[in-house]
């Protein structure tokens, strides 16, 4: 059972709570390790219109358009003038999220057909008409995003992380767009801390930063976190929530955005939501795929990454 995670925010200022992770001082928590990333060094060949997917590998289909439509979200309440009370975190032993039991934010709340995405139905490299894989220096200039990185076989994209540093990242050629909901089949092994998944939507355009990691792995390898950011200068400009995920398992994670608000998911249950108009991307996103290395000079031991599908729906 997935537990919510309350967040207040005043002027700019964030309370966290849960999942046993105290906030710090002045009541903003650490920043997202994802942060805005550059474009690749070497582009890949100009993107071809990209077919609906099919079913996935794990044989999960898109949900159908007849389902019920998501419940509104909603308006944006009044700021406060001090952070409430900090709310109760996950009660002591809970249980982690552990299978996965293959349920989507797309058929729960009827977000209609598959309108691109993809499956990872090819083999050897990832589709180039479909994303551009990355061939630069790594998360802030440490290690190396390699092409090799990256492959494709049976049904599933696997970025592989080695000792050196050398992992991989590439964002997609399809809908980049303002509004939509994104959802994403993914897993880890049992992965070093010093590697971080990473499913985003940013726009390295964005004029205030925007960028939203509706699923980002941390140190702390029993979470998932969405971030959202919504001005530059660090955690004093983003809402995020955790909750507790077993990332070894497949798990479908989420992004709903519309004018109404952003909201996240995990496993088609609502963990995240942010009605603020004021915290809107002013910039059509696009999707991103990152296993991104953050070394502290210890030893690093080689971690994984598979994405089994990416699905954009309206």
């Amino acid at each position: 059972m997935f537990k919510k995670i309350a967040i207040i925010t005043t002027m700019g200022a964030l309370s966290l709570t849960g999942c046993g992770l105290a906030p710090t001082t002045n009541g903003a928590s650490a920043p997202s390790s994802a942060g805005r990333e550059s474009a690749p060094a070497t582009p890949a060949p100009t993107a071809a219109a990209s077919p609906a997917p099919t079913a996935s590998s794990s044989g999960q289909t898109p949900a159908s358009a007849a389902e019920t439509p998501a419940a509104a979200v909603p308006p944006a309440p009044a700021l406060a003038a001090a952070p409430a009370p900090a709310q109760p975190g996950p009660a002591a032993g809970q249980a982690l999220a552990t299978t996965g039991d293959g349920a989507q934010a797309a058929a729960a709340f009827g977000w209609g057909p598959v309108l691109t995405g993809d499956e990872f139905s090819n083999t050897g490299a990832p589709d180039r008409t479909k994303w551009s894989v990355y061939n630069s220096a790594g998360h802030a200039g440490k290690g190396l995003r390699s092409p090799q990185a990256w492959s494709v076989a049976n049904g599933v994209a696997t970025v592989n992380g080695d000792a050196a540093g050398t992992t991989g990242g590439m964002s997609a050629k399809f809908a980049e767009q303002r509004y939509g909901r994104w959802e994403t089949r993914m897993k880890t092994n049992s992965r070093d801390p010093k590697y971080h998944p990473v499913l985003i939507l940013n726009n390295n355009a964005a004029p205030n930063c925007a960028e939203i990691d509706y699923a980002e792995g941390s140190t702390v390898t029993s979470v998932m976190r969405f971030f959202l950011h919504y001005a530059c200068g660090g955690a004093d400009f983003q809402t995020t929530t955790a909750t507790p995920v077993d990332s070894t398992q497949w798990h479908n994670y989420a992004v709903e955005w519309t004018p109404a608000g952003i909201s996240g998911y995990v496993d088609g249950v609502k963990t995240f939501t942010d009605p603020n108009p004021a915290h809107q991307p002013s910039v059509a996103m696009k999707q991103t795929l990152q296993l991104d290395w953050f070394p502290d000079g210890s030893a690093t031991k080689p971690s994984q990454m598979q994405v089994d599908w990416v699905r954009v729906y309206k």
